[in-house]
């Protein structure tokens, strides 16, 4: 990690846990990133390539926009999407 960029953990749920193969993800952000510059960040490893448009992304345990901006020390969660009946 260099200057000018921070650490998060994104949580991770259902599908996405059992396409990653684990509970989280660590990854780096650029100073000034926004949800979704995450969401591209997650599109870049193979086994998330095929994320929803919008994938639904909690932060700080709220649903977060695409425009939203990141923090160092944002609880970040990538919610698989859900079907009932």
């Amino acid at each position: 990690m260099t200057a000018g960029e921070f650490p998060v953990r994104v949580m991770l749920f259902g599908h996405y846990r059992e396409l990653v193969g684990a509970p989280s993800l660590d990854l780096t952000l650029p100073d000034g990133a926004k949800v979704e510059d995450l969401v591209t960040l997650l599109r870049d490893l193979p086994v998330l390539a095929e994320l929803p448009e919008r994938p639904a992304v909690a932060v700080n345990r709220q649903y977060a926009a695409a425009a939203r901006a990141l923090a160092r020390g944002d609880e970040i969660a990538l919610i698989p999407p859900v079907a009932g009946g």
